[in-house]
């Protein structure tokens, strides 16, 4: 398939996400019993979650350089009375995610093509599109934001992503 602009021609896949309900007991399955590494972890105070990044063995060099695909472990913490959701089937899987060369054109490849973008990218960094089968895929700028433009700056977003 050609697609009629080179910067939307070249996409990396990433990681596919998956939420958690238990740290060390997904650590424990993932890790010890299937063998996969951790690569990163990330803390966000501020949205109260933990992301944790695994890699196959053999993959964790370029995993580290951002180029082999990863699997996301997303785990959200309690609220404040302590509270954690629990995920339903299909619930616990996050999305894929691609990264793109430019945000901005690959989102309007996708609209042209009659693709909703139900998370446009207002921040020029990230967007989210979903399958025909409601799975949701991340698309993020490569390297830095893009500087904010119109018309994503004002788009809300549609439906769920």
């Amino acid at each position: 398939m050609v697609l009629k602009d080179e910067k939307v021609r070249k996409m990396e896949y990433l990681h596919t996400m998956v939420r958690i309900h238990d740290i060390d007991e997904s650590l424990d399955f993932y890790c010890k019993k299937l063998g996969l590494l951790e690569i990163s972890r990330i803390e966000n105070e501020k949205g109260r979650f933990t992301l944790i990044f695994l890699a196959a063995k053999g993959d964790e060099n370029s995993a580290q350089a951002s180029k082999t695909p990863m699997i996301e472990l997303t785990y959200n913490w309690p609220d404040q009375d302590g509270k954690a959701e629990k995920y339903s089937a299909g619930r616990n899987f996050g999305h894929l995610a691609y990264r793109v060369d430019d945000i901005y054109a690959a989102c309007q490849d996708l609209m042209d093509k009659g693709v909703t973008i139900n998370r446009p990218p207002r921040d020029g960094y990230m967007a989210f599109i979903k399958s025909p089968d409601g799975i949701s895929i991340e698309l993020l700028q490569k390297g830095d934001a893009l500087a904010p433009q119109e018309p994503w700056s004002s788009m809300e977003n549609i439906g769920s992503w």
